[in-house]
């Protein structure tokens, strides 16, 4: 036998690395999915028994008309953000996601579409959709910026966290929507990085409350998610599938646009607070 394959490898040499590494990997996941989840659930109670600043300030009406809190979505934004620690780009991302979606919830009004935003800005007005356009979209920048190393993988970056901020945010329109689709997407992200797991673990923390409609997101929340995720796929990603994800995103705001252009012009006004409402 050659002197080469004349024993086996010990298990804490070279080969045996690799089962040491995946375990490690493996549990740096677990580890911050339950940070995530812990903080989320720990700051949920916390602020249902002592909301912040006006306790109506935290109430929104649903998809079915009853009045809700929407507690949960500053909780899943510390949890997310917590779990993150110290990463810069996700801790900065979250929190602009939180403070934009935090300000549409309190001053947002029937406008929906990117469009109706714009052309408001364009008239000198500045919604709150306007806000949460570029606050959010700055700050995905910035993100890419800090996460990547060339311009071009620099710019998908930033498109990639603020694009999958308002996808979340997009879908939460029923109870638990926003919850599913960042475990959905974020479940094949967690074989290439751990941050994956951040806002899975704090969308899992409170997803049986949203889908009992005993709490929502709010855009607050379902943005702050939204970032987290994208930060995550943003930093675990290569050029081409930051790429795909980038034309998927772009594809999928194509068709929200739609969407929202074609309620305006089909439905009363009073009934367009209801359609396309991130915070359901």
């Amino acid at each position: 036998m050659a002197a080469g394959r004349s024993a086996a490898r010990p298990a804490g040499g070279p080969a045996g690395g690799r089962p040491a590494g995946a375990l490690s990997a493996v549990a740096d996941r677990a580890v911050r999915f339950a940070v995530a989840f812990g903080a989320t659930r720990v700051a949920h109670g916390q602020l249902r028994r002592r909301p912040p600043g006006n306790p109506a300030s935290w109430q929104r009406t649903n998809h079915a008309g009853r009045t809700m809190h929407t507690q949960a979505g500053a909780a899943v934004a510390f949890g997310a953000a917590f779990a993150a620690l110290p990463g810069t780009p996700a801790v900065l991302a979250t929190a602009a996601g939180a403070v934009c979606g935090r300000h549409d919830d309190l001053r947002g009004d029937e406008r929906r579409g990117f469009r109706a935003h714009l052309t408001a800005l364009r008239d000198g007005e500045v919604t709150s959709g306007a806000v949460k356009l570029l606050g959010i979209g700055a700050a995905g920048l910035a993100a890419g910026a800090l996460l990547r190393e060339r311009p071009l993988d620099k710019f998908l970056a930033g498109v990639v966290v603020a694009g999958t901020a308002h996808l979340v945010n997009l879908v939460d329109v029923r109870p638990g929507r926003a919850g599913l689709l960042v475990l959905g997407l974020g479940a094949p992200w967690l074989l290439r990085g751990p941050l994956a797991a951040v806002p899975m673990g704090a969308a899992a923390a409170v997803l049986a409350d949203d889908l009992a409609e005993r709490t929502m997101l709010g855009d607050m929340g379902a943005h702050a998610l939204g970032a987290a995720l994208g930060t995550a796929v943003a930093a675990a990603g290569g050029r081409f599938a930051l790429a795909v994800h980038s034309t998927g995103l772009v594809a999928a705001a194509a068709y929200g646009e739609r969407v929202s252009e074609l309620a305006r012009a089909s439905l009363p006004a009073p009934a367009l607070t209801r359609v396309g409402d991130p915070g359901r």
